[in-house]
């Protein structure tokens, strides 16, 4: 089984609603990093040293590869990434090895099986 990792950069206030979204189109498990600070193009504008951006969120995912364009696209509609710059992004990288995923890898198989 090969596996890609999903990087999602993400606001915070869409993050439960890209976590959900990603879990209906198959992934099995997310890890979350809260707080993280992005900046686009345009440099960041402050205000007595203090962002005026929003917060983002870094999730991660690690699922099989014959899953991660559809979750991919599902992470990045419910983002709302096409709506506006600097709404998020996401993108995927394959994984060489992973160790830990035993517990996931039936529902992981069951999955693969269900929508292929």
């Amino acid at each position: 089984m090969r596996f890609k990792l999903i990087i999602a950069l993400v606001a915070d206030e869409y993050t439960e609603k890209v976590i959900d979204a990603a879990r209906g189109a198959g992934a099995t498990g997310a890890t979350v990093i809260k707080s993280a600070r992005g900046e686009g193009l345009k440099p960041v504008k402050t205000f007595l040293g203090l962002t005026l951006e929003g917060q983002v969120d870094v999730i991660l995912y690690i699922v099989e590869q014959h899953l991660s364009r559809k979750i991919l696209e599902r992470i990045a509609e419910e983002g709302r990434f096409g709506d506006k710059p600097g709404s998020g992004v996401v993108f995927q990288v394959p994984v060489e090895d992973a160790v830990g995923l035993g517990s996931q890898l039936d529902t992981i198989k069951q999955e693969i099986e269900g929508q292929l």
